[in-house]
């Protein structure tokens, strides 16, 4: 059910319980104004009413499906009746003020008030016409106009400011119930633009979010309709200024970006209008085709980490209002704890994957591990206790101590990858050239390792992950390549990092050129490299010549 209509069953069934109470209310004003015909004639109408007020309510819960005006439009023939037999207007101002409160929440306050000020006119007529015409009434009669009147339009407007209210605590409610941690940040981010794209009727949503620890910018992009697990754009902190990230208290929308532009927008801080507007400079309005937007902050532990854009106006060429902008402000202050709790998740859950991994490597190398070197040593001990012409018992004994010897190395290697590795990007370079000699050392391979520049640019994240991919690529290599010859380079530029393992072996089981993309839809190469290269928004790609070697390749963006 859509939160506007849980909101609509919401105010009709109190319209249809209000209804009874006040009928009851206005049969007690007529008792109060003692027996006559015409108070008996109001007594038979409002008790014909009440009737008709309970049987709405199980009316209206027949057909809570549909849009069901019925009831209220008989509420304004019952009240136009109601004002012709009833001899004093005291009594219908119950029904009258119901009819405006129900008609703002119903219908809207500005097509309430003029049948407000219809009724209070027609109230009013009515009762002079009952008594003698005098001037000096007029004035009394006037100010009951006026009276009436406002007591009907500030009914009408409390309706629809109730209706307007509930309505948003059930959006608020409906979209803090789209970020669940159990369904992971992406599809939880995916859910929230989806969301509030639907609800401002804009084609496309955008958050961007700086994440401190990792030295990053992460941008998610959602166009309206689209329902695919959204990727993170990775982009360098020196982008900020791209997204308005250096100007967080800017509360924004631009409803045209051509020359001067059309737009407005105030302080968050203290509300005060802006005189001069924040614009997205020109690369980032290009990179998102970026016509128009409305734009606002969101905090986690009280300071602002990020924003919520929503692009390209509204469907049907409407402009962005300043009630919108409004609104967007309160979704994103609601939203703040809901996304703090995910982006904390997602940190927590990186730290407790390394805490486990520590684990089982202390686990494998306090036991396992020292198990096969037992019986490493004892095996060596019974060869040397073998009597001389016992070629063949010795020779199965060492066998069997060259098996224990190799698969305890494979375990320490094992042992030694599951190990989370501290990497900044003063150490990338002297760590790729440790694990390069320790790799000559304990495999015949032939490996060249080129490194274009000794001191990298790079978030520690990237570098712990680029050395991740490293080691495993020429272990993976020594175990399954058949390779006589490795050759690694890493270089940089001002944009990207670069980073290609060549080797001469039998390759991959297929023949060509694919991306990282392209061989999950296959399901073919390496699963952990592909893994760790989307975890820093790299690209891989993998050529592969059956019988002649392979390349892998991974480009991460740095800018």
């Amino acid at each position: 059910m859509s939160p506007h209509e849980s909101d609509r069953r919401h105010f009709e069934r109190q319209v249809s319980i209000a209804r009874p109470i006040i009928i009851i209310l206005a049969l007690l004003a007529v008792f109060d104004l003692g027996p006559s015909r015409q108070a008996s004639r109001s007594v038979s109408f409002l008790i014909g009413y009440l009737i008709f007020s309970l049987l709405a309510i199980l009316v209206e819960d027949f057909f809570q499906d549909r849009d069901w005006h019925v009831p209220l439009v008989i509420d304004l023939l019952a009240l136009a009746l109601f004002i012709y037999v009833c001899p004093s207007s005291v009594p219908i101002w119950f029904p009258y003020l119901f009819f405006c409160y129900a008609a703002g929440s119903r219908w809207g306050f500005r097509f309430a008030v003029p049948i407000a000020g219809l009724f209070s006119l027609t109230i009013v007529l009515v009762s002079a016409a009952r008594t003698d015409m005098q001037w000096m009434r007029v004035v009394s009669w006037l100010a009951a106009i006026v009276a009436t009147f406002a007591a009907g339009a500030g009914v009408a407007y409390l309706g629809e400011r109730s209706r307007n209210f509930a309505s948003q605590n059930e959006y608020l409610s409906h979209i803090t119930a789209t970020m669940q941690v159990d369904q992971g940040l992406a599809e939880s981010l995916r859910l929230l633009l989806a969301e509030l794209a639907i609800y401002f009727h804009s084609p496309e949503a955008l958050l961007v979010f700086r994440d401190a620890d990792l030295e990053r910018i992460f941008v998610w992009h959602l166009k309206s309709g689209e329902s695919e697990r959204l990727i993170p754009e990775s982009l360098a902190l020196a982008r900020s200024d791209g997204f308005l990230l250096d100007d967080y208290d800017a509360t924004l929308c631009w409803n045209s970006l051509e020359g001067p532009g059309a737009g407005f927008g105030w302080d968050r801080r203290d509300g005060h209008m802006l005189k001069i507007l924040p614009r997205l400079p020109g690369p980032t309005q290009q990179q998102f085709s970026v016509r128009s937007f409305i734009s606002v902050a969101f905090d986690q532990g009280g300071k602002p980490v990020g924003r919520i854009f929503l692009l390209n106006g509204k469907e049907g060429g409407k402009p962005y209002t300043k009630d919108d902008l409004t609104w967007l402000e309160r979704v994103a202050r609601h939203v703040g704890p809901s996304l703090e709790n995910l982006f904390l998740l997602r940190h927590l859950r990186a730290r407790a994957i390394e805490a486990e991994r520590s684990r089982i490597s202390r686990d494998l190398h306090d036991g396992i591990l020292q198990t096969l070197l037992s019986i490493e040593i004892q095996l060596d001990v019974l060869r040397r206790r073998v009597p001389t012409g016992q070629e063949q018992l010795s020779g199965g004994l060492t066998s069997l101590q060259q098996t224990v010897k190799n698969e305890s190395a494979e375990l320490r290697t094992f042992v030694t990858d599951l190990k989370p590795v501290r990497v900044q990007s003063a150490d990338l370079v002297d760590l790729m050239r440790g694990f390069a000699e320790r790799f000559r050392n304990e495999s015949p391979l032939a490996l060249d390792l080129l490194i274009d520049s000794a001191e990298l640019r790079a978030p520690d994240r990237v570098c712990r992950e680029l050395f991740q991919i490293y080691r495993e690529a020429l272990n993976n290599i020594k175990k399954h390549a058949k390779a006589t010859h490795v050759v690694v380079k890493l270089s940089q530029d001002d944009s990207r990092l670069l980073l290609v393992v060549d080797d001469n072996g039998e390759g991959f089981s297929f023949a060509g050129r694919f991306t990282g993309d392209e061989l999950d839809r296959l399901r073919l190469g390496p699963i952990s490299i592909k893994e760790r290269t989307r975890t820093v928004n790299g690209v891989l790609t993998v050529e592969s010549n059956p019988g002649h070697g392979a390349r892998l390749t991974i480009e991460i963006p740095l800018g």
